[in-house]
């Protein structure tokens, strides 16, 4: 496969990379030599994991990260897949790390680490450390909300009943009360929302089961600790809301590791942003009617209170006709009925809240009612005089601009001076309407978490760079001139796998370009004999997939199963998918990342289109606007390495073992047509590339012909041993 020369803006500034804190490239750490006998070949880890081989890149990566926590510094850790991370900054962290805080990217690696992978170790190491698992509160089963919910029985969907029965039972024998060890009861049900708390929804102390409450329990136990495992969203909800315990934590923390790194720049941007919609108005209605009607019935004529703000809430979502709408606050224009209609909202719920203020003393369940429209309604003056509004977001003085993004080579990693920066935007839903105030850049408000005590952080995930280059990731985050280094995969990708890049495809953008991609994609699901990930930028090219498989394959006369997202948990279509053997998934973002299906189940992943973020959203424009202010090129420095960074993730679902073998099929012509596209496919792992569809034949004959083998081999062992 040949590509054009890469843009001449791009070029590759590995040499950039700095070394670890505290020590030049080639000076030895201060743990080097016992590092080297715990990973090597008659070293401890050895004989508590019987699969575990040492790998150069693993032991490298342990040093570096053993050097920045004696260094008291800061380490961006790329390790491709296959390197062993967990194990490379679990070892150090246990032994050296002090008070460690672990974040993940999801619960699911959260448990993973708590249940096996930080057990596994301590054992290996007879590391006398205390471990504990935090999570947010809505993941612990509340006893004053469950007690509620059983004596009124308030419940939404017929299946509750009988889940409510489980959790009632489950509450007599746990001791943590985390709903992920009640596996009868799905996560997604609705009963959950019920018997759980919120920040809004919780008494705290003056709880008459403050002593017994599970969150608070979980919170005591992080704080006696030696190590603490957490997730990203924890972690930042915390830093946001100062709810989550994490805040209690961080004070005594030597050192944090962020896993799955990657995810930050997201979910930090999540949490630091505000969110406020009409559903939470109406939902606080619906609340302050019970309340009202329960404890101060005499106190308003609540229902018309109510009504008027029900009426005003959903007057404003009606402000836009459409059924969905994305749109920045400079997009609205200004005779939008959207305007006056914020305004009578906002008046409303100055009246209500006048009211509960005068009724609060009558039941804490008032007085938190109160506080939760107060809250609403300061987010919603985010909102109001929207020339004032967006004068205060964009700073009173020169210094409130976004962190730059540098181009790669080029000094990008000089720390500026710099507030943070917001854009207003809001997104209309079916039927309600979210209001955003989201950064621009996290990288000033992560930076002031990040101050006061000196301690080790640790950044770690399999795609942090595009080509060794790390200023895009640096820039996001903030962390200007931190060392950060790189560890190849151990895996021979040259002999595991070929990525295979369709002739002939039409532009991504064309109407006929999914039908296009199915129709190049069937021959490959054939050769692979199922065993296929097709993952999709878009929940449309999901269904539409979805439709034309079915047809197809019932109609070549395929029995390949097909597991679609959305037709059940992710969890559930992953189990499934592995026991069938030859299936076809087909998903979206959420399987992008975080899935590990190893052996023959998974042969071939095709990814319709690279994943560039959609055009219409409101947050990068406004992002790729203020770096061409700043004289940069919007595509190259940001979507570009954002893209990059997503692909690799996609791309690495393929690979997940030394005996692994597949096809990564990636169908977006441009990664062949554009000037970028040499810097994409050389971001990706070094597999064999092609064109021609008769060489993916080819090798999954060879694939065919050796499972054939195998599985000979392994009944002519089983007639000799009988």
């Amino acid at each position: 496969m040949t590509a054009p020369e890469a843009h001449a803006d791009i070029v590759d500034s590995s040499a950039n990379i700095a070394p670890v804190d505290g020590a030049a490239p080639d000076e030895p750490g201060i743990h080097d030599a016992e590092i080297e006998q715990l990973f090597g070949a008659g070293g401890p880890l050895g004989g508590a994991v019987g699969s575990y081989r040492p790998r150069h890149a693993q032991t490298e990566m342990a040093k570096a990260i053993a050097s920045a926590i004696a260094a008291q510094g800061t380490l961006i850790a790329e390790a491709g897949t296959g390197t062993g991370k967990t194990f490379a900054y679990l070892v150090p962290a246990l032994l050296w790390g002090g008070k460690v805080i672990v974040s993940t990217g999801t619960k699911t690696l959260q448990d993973q680490l708590y249940n096996r992978d930080i057990p596994t170790v301590r054992k290996a190491l007879h590391a006398p450390v205390s471990v504990a698992l935090l999570k947010g509160r809505s993941n612990y089963v509340c006893h004053f909300h469950l007690e509620r919910t059983l004596q009124n029985g308030r419940l939404t969907a017929r299946e509750d009943v009988g889940y409510l029965r489980e959790i009632s039972r489950f509450m007599k024998s746990t001791s943590s009360g985390d709903k992920a060890e009640l596996t009868k009861v799905p996560e997604t049900a609705s009963v959950w929302n019920l018997v759980t708390s919120t920040r809004d929804t919780c008494f705290g102390a003056e709880c008459q089961y403050y002593q017994d409450c599970f969150v608070m329990k979980a919170r005591k136990e992080a704080q006696q600790a030696d190590v603490v495992v957490v997730n990203h969203h924890l972690f930042f909800a915390d830093v946001a809301l100062k709810d989550t315990g994490v805040a209690e934590l961080l004070p005594s923390a030597n050192t944090v590791i962020f896993d799955e790194a990657h995810q930050l720049p997201d979910t930090a941007t999540l949490f630091f942003g505000e969110t406020v919609s009409t559903s939470q108005i109406l939902e606080l209605c619906r609340d302050v009617l019970a309340e009202g009607l329960a404890h101060a019935r005499d106190g308003a004529d609540w229902p018309r209170l109510v009504s008027t703000v029900e009426r005003a809430a959903r007057d404003l979502r009606l402000a836009f006709p459409e059924e969905s709408v994305r749109l920045a606050l400079n997009q609205i224009a200004s005779s939008s009925a959207f305007f006056p209609a914020l305004d009578t909202l906002k008046d409303c719920m100055d009246d209500m809240i006048t009211v509960l203020e005068k009724q609060a003393e009558r039941a804490e369940t008032i007085e938190q009612c109160r506080d939760r429209a107060n809250e609403l309604l300061r987010q919603l003056e985010n909102w109001s005089a929207p020339e004032e509004q967006a004068a205060k977001a964009q700073g009173e003085d020169k210094n409130e601009v976004p962190a730059q993004e540098g181009k790669p080579g080029e000094d990008a990693q000089e720390e500026p001076a710099r507030k943070p920066f917001y854009v207003l935007w809001l997104e209309a839903f079916q039927s309600s309407l979210q209001l955003h105030r989201t950064p621009l850049s996290i990288a000033p408000i992560f930076n002031k978490q990040r101050e006061g005590v000196p301690r080790s952080w640790i950044f770690t995930s399999a795609t942090l760079a595009v080509k060794k280059d790390f200023n895009h990731y640096a820039a996001q985050m903030g962390l200007w001139n931190a060392p950060a280094q790189s560890w190849p995969s151990p895996f021979n990708y040259g002999e595991q796998g070929i990525l295979y890049v369709p002739q002939n495809l039409p532009q991504p953008n064309s109407f006929e370009y999914t039908d296009a991609v199915i129709d190049a994609a069937l021959p490959t699901i054939e050769a692979a004999g199922g065993r296929c990930f097709f993952l999709c930028t878009t929940l449309r090219a999901v269904n539409r997939a979805a439709e034309r498989l079915r047809v197809e394959f019932a109609a070549r006369g395929h029995a390949f199963p097909l597991f679609v997202q959305g037709e059940a948990g992710r969890t559930e279509l992953l189990d499934r998918f592995r026991a069938a053997g030859n299936g076809v998934l087909i998903g979206s973002q959420s399987f992008w990342e975080g899935v590990d299906v190893r052996g023959d189940a998974l042969s071939l992943v095709i990814i319709d289109k690279l994943p560039f973020s959609p055009p219409d959203d409101p947050v990068l424009a406004a992002r790729i606007s203020e770096m061409e202010k700043q004289g940069l090129n919007g595509f190259v420095h940001h979507q570009l390495p954002s893209a990059i960074i997503n692909l690799k993730q996609g791309a690495g679902r393929l690979i997940r073992d030394e005996g692994d073998r597949g096809v990564l099929m990636i169908c977006d012509p441009r990664i062949i047509t554009k000037n970028y596209g040499r810097r994409i496919w050389q971001s990706l792992p070094p597999f064999k590339r092609t064109r021609e569809l008769e060489v993916v034949q080819a090798f999954f004959r060879e694939q065919d012909a050796r499972r054939a083998a195998a599985a000979a081999e392994a009944a002519a062992g089983q007639q000799g041993g009988a």
